[in-house]
């Protein structure tokens, strides 16, 4: 007999793409907040050869004091174009959510919060070998704009 589990695994995700297949992301034990951001938005610049040119939506984190603070003391590095509100049709990296919860939802149920965030890790790492998959996400009409 199995018994189904209604424990909810809280895990957040934190990810870019870029139209040449490019992906960054980070997994994190709980939801996103602004210091977790700042601490991805640090690594992009640092590992970018140029200035980033970020799409991003209207996530409340993505309003965040703190995280718009961060982003105008390096308007150098980073400039950040925001998505209109309640359009995530426009989002590139909505294909890269698509294709995660796509892949882990194929697995058995993950039975405990490690065991799916070995999961949803090891589909990333996977990604990461597959930049024409990244690439891909592009060639959906609604995200063709940011090819």
């Amino acid at each position: 007999m199995v018994r189904p589990s209604h424990k909810r695994a809280g895990l957040g995700l934190i990810s870019a793409v870029t139209n040449k297949g490019e992906l960054r992301w980070i997994v994190l034990d709980g939801a996103v907040n602004a210091p977790s951001l700042i601490r991805f938005l640090g690594r992009l610049i640092q590992d970018a050869n140029g200035k980033v040119f970020l799409i991003w939506d209207n996530l409340p984190v993505h309003r965040a004091r703190a995280v718009q603070d961060w982003l105008a003391a390096r308007t150098e590095q980073i400039e950040v174009f925001h998505l209109p509100s309640y359009s995530p049709e426009l989002n590139p990296d909505e294909g890269l959510n698509a294709d995660l919860k796509q892949a882990v939802t194929r697995q058995p149920p993950a039975r405990s919060k490690p065991e799916l965030k070995h999961t949803v890790i090891s589909h990333m790492r996977r990604l990461l070998k597959l930049p024409a998959r990244s690439r891909s996400y592009f060639r959906h009409q609604p995200f063709r704009y940011a090819a």
